[in-house]
């Protein structure tokens, strides 16, 4: 979410409940630190500002940290990094997501985030995954690690927390976006073949999963 003035931000901040945020200090005849005073501060904050003078009492409030404009990509980064390393952050239970959310994948120097809706299916690998995803305004397919880039998730931690009306699992290693799907046939051992739109491969609804694929289209 992004809020250009403080009652935007403040209304942000009550309907999304978020994790992080970022906030600027001298804004247009307002205050960062005002916010503060008018929203519960259960959230991690990260001043982005620049004016250096207000470090002392951006941390005097707990800040987690405090960027200087214009923002170097590399401390950027460690900013992030240290967000996902803090034990309080990363030990909290992840919320479920919607369809319309953005993730964020780490995949080391190249992380990013991704909007679920974008997501086309996961693949197993070991105690990874591997994502793929569609720019819907190209349609073009292309796996975020294609450099070796693993995501450090279970394919069961996916599917616990995609949204299980557009997102499900039809085999032990792959997990799927129903909005994806190009067409499904039928074969004669109780199983289904499904082809994704704008995907070479195919995909198999093993046994063990055909009931649940079903359950969605009835």
């Amino acid at each position: 979410g992004e809020a250009k003035n403080l009652s935007e931000a403040i209304a942000l901040i009550q309907t999304q409940q978020p994790d992080i945020v970022f906030l600027d200090i001298q804004l247009r005849h307002e205050n960062g630190f005002d916010l503060l005073e008018k929203v519960k501060h259960n959230f991690k904050l990260i001043f982005v500002t620049a004016f250096d003078e207000f470090a002392i009492r951006a941390f005097e409030i707990n800040a987690f940290d405090y960027l200087l404009k214009p923002v170097n990509p590399k401390r950027l980064k460690a900013t992030i990094d240290k967000l996902f390393d803090d034990t309080s952050f990363t030990n909290s239970q992840p919320r479920d997501l919607g369809i319309d959310d953005q993730v964020f994948l780490n995949l080391g120097d190249n992380s990013r985030f991704l909007k679920v809706s974008n997501i086309s299916y996961i693949c197993a690998a070991g105690d990874y995954t591997e994502i793929f995803a569609v720019d819907h305004a190209s349609r073009h397919l292309h796996s975020l690690h294609a450099a070796g880039f693993l995501v450090e998730k279970s394919l069961k931690e996916w599917e616990q927390r995609l949204p299980s009306n557009c997102f499900v699992r039809i085999h032990r290693s792959s997990l799927i976006n129903i909005n994806e799907i190009n067409s499904i046939e039928m074969l004669s051992n109780r199983t289904m073949e499904i082809c994704l739109k704008n995907v070479q491969r195919t995909f198999m609804v093993s046994r063990r999963y055909a009931a649940q694929f079903r359950h969605k289209f009835t």
